[in-house]
């Protein structure tokens, strides 16, 4: 054990040295025009879910759209999201707020193309707000954008934002919320349409690369564009090999055919460093594990769930699960026990939240209250002759998901409760969880650069069909604390609302908060990187280069 604690020291220490190097000396600095040339491959865990923006949910399907599309600006990698201070500028070349800061006119830049040589327009941002906030969509960022009342045209080159109340957050709901999508494509698709249309076809952005190819279960591609209005674009081609299996991905980083590989875990670390071909990045974590419980009948939604509608029951699960241990036993040192639908790195999450403790006994003793007996030891408990019994579906694909699992599953029979877990590929996993056919999942989000974003998963109106709280959880006092704490004008203040805010949901344990990792990639020597946000350490890889001396054989594949 103390041989072990030795490494983890020797491995967390090797990798924050490396995440100053990359977040300093790495940073390309002065005129990049002319560097452009390359090949990066990225080892990703599966497919995109979709390449259409606003059905875009997984890691692979967020680093494809948001190279290929544009916001109008977003935020920088000091996540500020407080005024506009900071962001930087994508399709917007400049904005102006009214006197009343009601509305914002966004200036576009008119070099601004799509990819199919169209000019974007003005008209192309006000159908985007359009398609996002259409709830039938069932976009990402739909709850984050009900502080905004409409998007006019001024003229084809300005979209004015308008709101429907001031707010420290409303740049970045105006600006960073939504990829703007080419009108001239998709006005004439019937909105009900749009996901068997936008699945059929190649997707045209306005962003620094282009889609490419895409071979499912084995790779897709992007390729720079020429001329882009950012300038001269570094790596020329960006490619994702899909490698599920987490020692198929090692295998093909090790050997030489993958640049970048997110999620590292601690004992693959030294073999990484040893050979010093590539660089360990360790970032903060901007995501977090949940088993999400379903509140509501999976066969009708209109009836409260058999047994997930008793919050005592929740928290009696909850109380039943040695957290830190299998925290511990996942990730050691690069992970953490969630505390809720927040994470660590936010300056606004207050992580003294008072938790459902771990209590075995405890928890057995609220079962027997709630009428939840065993007929002998070791035997499921049961009520009015029905089990305490249950599915959790589980994708097969996440490798953290399919290792706590089990161990959930363990733990649990020891109080008596039966829960049967459903492995299945990514899209079985999605098709249940959109359909919300399931009694329980293992689930996980990734925040963006706002907290706010906490509204599109868990308050009320993200429960409405279509929307992304599959749990159907329901708070009025949670969305009101939620709505006081984005509407606060100060850290301090917003901090104080989101604690009382995250208080409410950890007490009625509508999921088990199960992880928090580190973000930790490696990456070849040869890539010089610049500042990462934490959340999206992908988004200005156009910026990153590779000195011609240094390139391998398959960097000059560029485009072919």
């Amino acid at each position: 054990m103390e041989a072990r604690s030795s490494l983890v020291r020797r491995c967390i220490a090797t990798a924050s040295s490396v995440l100053v190097l990359a977040a300093c000396a790495d940073a390309p600095g002065g005129d990049t025009a002319g560097a452009g040339g390359g090949t990066i491959v990225i080892a990703a865990n599966g497919d995109p879910d979709a390449l259409f923006p606003p059905f875009a949910f997984t890691m692979e399907s967020r680093q494809a759209t948001e190279l290929m599309y544009e916001y109008l600006a977003d935020a920088g990698p000091a996540m500020n999201t407080i005024g506009d201070a900071g962001f930087v500028k994508q399709l917007a070349s400049d904005w102006q707020w009214s006197a009343d800061s009601m509305s914002i006119a966004f200036t576009l830049d008119p070099r601004a193309r799509w990819h199919d040589g169209i000019p974007v327009n003005a008209r192309d941002v006000e159908f985007s707000y359009g398609i996002y906030a259409d709830s039938t969509i069932g976009s990402s960022t739909y709850a984050s954008l009900s502080d905004i009342d409409s998007v006019t045209v001024r003229d084809s080159s300005t979209a004015i934002v308008w709101f429907e109340r001031r707010t420290p957050h409303q740049f970045y709901d105006a600006a960073a919320q939504m990829l703007i999508l080419p009108r001239h494509i998709f006005a004439a698709v019937p909105r009900d349409s749009l996901r068997e249309f936008t699945s059929s076809r190649n997707p045209v952005g306005s962003g620094p690369y282009r889609f490419g190819t895409w071979t499912r279960g084995s790779h897709f591609d992007l390729v720079a564009v020429a001329a882009h209005p950012r300038g001269t674009i570094g790596p020329q081609r960006v490619l994702w090999t899909i490698t599920p299996e987490y020692q198929t991905a090692l295998a093909r980083l090790l050997g030489g055919e993958a640049d970048v590989f997110a999620n590292v875990r601690l004992e693959t670390i030294p073999k990484l460093v040893a050979g010093n071909q590539f660089r360990v990045v360790s970032l903060p974590g901007m995501a977090y594990a949940f088993m999400a419980f379903n509140l509501r009948d999976a066969k009708n939604q209109s009836r409260p769930h058999r047994l997930f509608a008793s919050r005592e029951l929740r928290r009696a699960i909850t109380m039943a699960l040695d957290r830190e241990a299998m925290v511990r036993n996942l990730f050691d040192t690069l992970g953490s026990v969630s505390i809720g639908p927040t994470v660590r790195a936010y300056p606004t999450t207050d992580t003294a939240l008072r938790q459902i403790p771990f209590d075995r006994a405890g928890a057995e003793r609220l079962l027997d209250s709630l009428g939840w007996r065993r007929s002998a030891p070791g035997a499921t408990r049961s009520k009015n002759g029905i089990p305490l019994k249950f599915d959790v579906i589980v994708p097969s694909s996440s490798l953290s998901r399919t290792g706590i699992a089990p161990m959930i599953q363990e733990q649990l029979r020891l109080v008596g409760i039966d829960m049967k877990v459903d492995r299945m590929d990514w899209n079985a996993f999605t098709e249940r969880e959109r359909a919300r056919n399931f009694d329980a999942e293992l689930g996980s989000w990734t925040m963006t650069s706002s907290p706010g974003s906490v509204k599109e998963a868990w308050t009320s109106s993200a429960a409405a069909k279509g929307g992304l709280n599959r749990g159907a959880y329901e708070s009025a006092q949670f969305d009101a604390l939620v709505d006081s704490a984005l509407s606060a004008s100060t850290v301090e203040a917003s901090t104080s609302y989101f604690k009382r805010a995250n208080q409410v949901i950890v007490d009625d344990a509508p999921a088990v908060w199960l992880y928090e990792p580190r973000m930790v990639l490696a990456i070849h020597r040869r890539i010089r990187t610049t500042p990462m946000r934490p959340n999206s350490w992908w988004l200005d890889i156009s910026r990153w280069q590779i000195p011609p001396a240094e390139r391998l054989p398959r960097d000059d594949a560029a485009g072919k």
